[in-house]
């Protein structure tokens, strides 16, 4: 059976879950079209979490993917790294209240309950790895488990575990990397060399990601042994997506100035690779960019965003965490539904 019949689509198109630019809205417009919509909820608290799933079901009798952020406890309650220097002083230079969170990030344990309470036809991780009694937990809510891979072993692992499908992310992708291994991060793999080696070493149904903007690339992936095709930072500037209208417009603004579509990938927003616009707070720090000089994701998370959040208050896209994938360039200003419809013409 084809991972479009098992996931019930009519489209091979999945919608990325971009965590912070995702919404309910676009999530069920992407489903009622046929797709995989999908809500990036790693940053969401359990309350809004449960929420926005019923949200979701009120708006769409179709299958729809949750994604959350895979992290030990350890990682999410623990700051055990001081503030770089470099940050403190620009906090202080601008004037920039900050005070940390008691824990830099949310119970994982916590948001994973919520889809035990309240099963989701699809849910998708990303970041790390659960356990295979988790998946078998999921599975039997009837909820299809869909893990994250930047490099086939990081997929080999998710098959052995039982999953339903592995979404393999091409370095083109915007946005953050969501393998763990240090070969994924080491050796940053194309999507096309991914599809190809991952498939040598595993027959679980692959969704592909990284660059896919138009009906042609869906069909390039698939040729090369991918099922489903995920988009994301094409979403981005249609009129469902959640994002600031600066992040916006900086994305329009790189789909019609050729030469400043220059993507980059960094640690220097949140110590986990990703993949954003160059901009100048990347120009300004890249000297701090070498791991032994950051704290590790979600401690720099946590400790930049307060610069993130008085960027996007004073209307400064040069110090936004600006993510988009290579494909950028082909960025439109539309509904989602024009860009569902472009995307499957040529089908």
């Amino acid at each position: 059976m084809t991972l479009l019949n098992t996931l019930n689509l009519t489209h091979a198109i999945v919608q990325a879950p971009m965590a912070g630019a995702t919404t309910p809205e676009l999530a069920a417009t992407v489903s009622n079209f046929g797709g995989l919509g999908s809500l990036g909820s790693g940053m969401t608290p359990p309350e809004v979490l449960h929420s926005h799933i019923d949200t979701i079901k009120s708006l769409t009798d179709r299958p729809f993917m949750i994604n959350l952020m895979v992290l030990s406890e350890h990682e999410s309650s623990t700051f055990d790294t001081e503030i770089p220097a470099w940050l403190s002083h620009y906090y202080q230079e601008n004037n920039i209240e900050f005070a940390l969170p008691e824990r830099p990030a949310l119970s994982f344990a916590d948001q994973l309950q919520v889809l035990y309470d309240n099963p989701v036809p699809v849910a998708s991780f990303t970041f790390g790895i659960i356990s295979a009694e988790q998946v078998q937990h999921l599975q039997g809510l009837g909820t299809r488990v869909i893990g994250t891979a930047n490099h086939p072993l990081e997929a080999k692992a998710w098959s052995d575990i039982g999953a339903d499908a592995v979404c393999v992310q091409g370095v083109e992708a915007g946005g953050h990397r969501g393998g763990w291994l240090a070969q994924s991060e080491n050796d940053p793999l194309g999507l096309l060399t991914l599809i190809s080696q991952t498939r040598a070493c595993t027959d679980i149904p692959l969704i592909a990601a990284g660059g896919i903007m138009t009906g042609q690339d869906i069909k390039a992936v698939q040729t090369a042994g991918a099922e489903l095709a995920q988009i994301g930072t094409a979403f981005l500037t249609t009129d469902k997506c959640g994002i600031n209208d600066i992040y916006k417009q900086a994305l329009l603004d790189a789909s019609e100035d050729k030469r400043s579509t220059e993507t980059r990938l960094t640690r220097l927003f949140s110590g986990k690779q990703a993949r954003g616009l160059l901009n100048d707070y990347l120009r300004d720090f890249a000297r701090f960019e070498s791991a032994h000089e950051l704290p590790p994701y979600p401690q720099l998370n946590a400790m930049t965003k307060f610069l993130r959040g008085h960027a996007t208050n004073n209307l400064h896209p040069e110090y936004q965490s600006l993510w988009a994938g290579q494909g950028v360039a082909l960025v439109r200003q539309e509904r989602t539904i024009e860009l569902l419809e472009r995307l499957v013409k040529t089908l």
